[in-house]
């Protein structure tokens, strides 16, 4: 806020969340154990459309976390201009301690506790951590129930049932799209680039592939088995042939094999953080190499490492741009339901690439401009815009 001058009135309205809800849900589970979990939802903002964001199952789930990520996502659909507002949920749960019917049930009763809430026209649910299509075709399902036919209640669902060809890969391939453009403006060749990606989940994952596909050196990867590394560039198909099959990064028989947490500090030129918030800190950012970082994940790098990285020149591209792909494409899938109609995965891409390119160029154009960094002239935008959709729509 010290950047911008938005008035202590709208700087009030746009921290405060409009709504967090919280709720029980207690579960029988297949031994006839019961069970209660918690679950949430936070509303931060909709000055500029329906909330919107994704639910994420895990143990360390709690309502600051949520509260935290349902503001990017407020800053980040705006600065990639959706007609969107900001939300974020999910259950406190380990899902590895549950089985697939326990999940669907689990997941049908919070709907029950939420459905009021949700809706086509007014918070839009997404896949996040540990949730995924099915998880997504569940709550189509049990909202539908309720509230009659809604497909477009949710996004990130099966293509089969009403999803959006592209959806799955579409923050992968996001983080990729703005790499290309960053290498570009700092005059670099991507086949002579070196890149370590952290977290082969779904965004990690992608990243890879489409990144070793234009040619990239792809030296470390890691997964939470462990990491793997060569100077002289790792088979980016092979390894993730093998973890596709069920195995690990830890049991692939090739390069180095290393503790996972030690690809952060590992030397390459573009450090991709793409699992968890917080990896990025004051234990490990003196030891980190990369030249840039571009934040797959959401909340990687801490304020103080990102004070610390940023003073010794390190260029950050923030997650609020990085991952956008996936909310964008969540946004095509959203229309598409409205209208009845669906694209083809070319068009999806190509909508992509434009949408998320032509966001960078504005970050990237104000940075320079006032001598910002990226993050930085990131949030500008973004908080410019929620301000100014605040003052417009008035206060009441």
């Amino acid at each position: 806020m010290d950047v911008m001058d938005v008035g202590q009135n709208i700087e009030a309205l746009l921290v405060t969340a409009n709504r967090s809800i919280s709720v029980k849900i207690p579960l029988e589970l297949d031994d006839g154990t019961i069970r209660v979990f918690k679950g949430y939802r936070v509303q931060h903002n909709n000055a500029r459309g329906p909330f919107k964001g994704g639910l994420r199952y895990a143990p360390d789930v709690d309502l600051d976390e949520v509260r935290s990520l349902a503001s990017l996502m407020t800053w980040k659909t705006a600065l990639t201009r959706l007609p969107y507002g900001g939300a974020k949920g999910g259950i406190a749960v380990d899902v590895k301690e549950l089985n697939r019917g326990e999940l669907e049930r689990l997941t049908r009763r919070f709907v029950n506790r939420i459905h009021d809430f949700i809706g086509p026209q007014t918070d839009i649910p997404a896949p996040d951590m540990n949730t995924n299509a099915q998880t997504m075709a569940w709550i189509m399902d049990q909202y539908s129930m309720l509230h009659g036919h809604n497909p477009a209640v949710v996004t990130g669902k099966p293509v089969d049932l009403y999803g959006a060809e592209g959806r799955e890969s579409a923050t992968g391939r996001g983080v990729v799209y703005v790499i290309e453009e960053l290498m570009k403006d700092e005059g670099r060749d991507l086949a002579e680039t070196t890149f370590c990606i952290q977290g082969l989940g779904n965004v990690g994952s992608y990243a890879a592939r489409f990144l070793d596909g234009l040619g990239a050196k792809i030296v470390g990867v890691s997964d939470v088995s462990g990491a793997v590394y060569d100077e002289a560039g790792l088979p980016v198909g092979e390894i993730l042939e093998h973890v596709r099959k069920g195995g690990d990064v830890k049991g692939y028989a090739g390069g180095d094999a290393l503790p996972g947490e030690e690809l952060l500090t590992l030397p390459c030129d573009v450090l991709v953080p793409a699992a968890v918030g917080d990896v990025i800190n004051r234990e490990n950012m003196r030891e980190i190499r990369a030249s840039y970082i571009v934040e797959a994940a959401n909340g990687p790098v801490t304020p103080e490492a990102d004070d610390h990285l940023r003073e010794r020149g390190v260029i950050l591209v923030p997650d609020i741009l990085a991952n956008a792909g996936g909310v964008v494409v969540s946004y095509f899938e959203w229309v598409q339901n409205l209208q009845n109609f669906s694209w083809k995965e070319k068009q999806a891409n190509a909508e992509l690439h434009s949408t998320i390119t032509e966001a960078y160029r504005r970050v990237r154009k104000l940075a320079k401009r006032r001598g910002l960094d990226l993050r930085t002239a990131a949030f500008v935008l973004a908080i410019g815009s929620v301000g100014k959709a605040t003052v417009l729509r008035g206060i009441y």
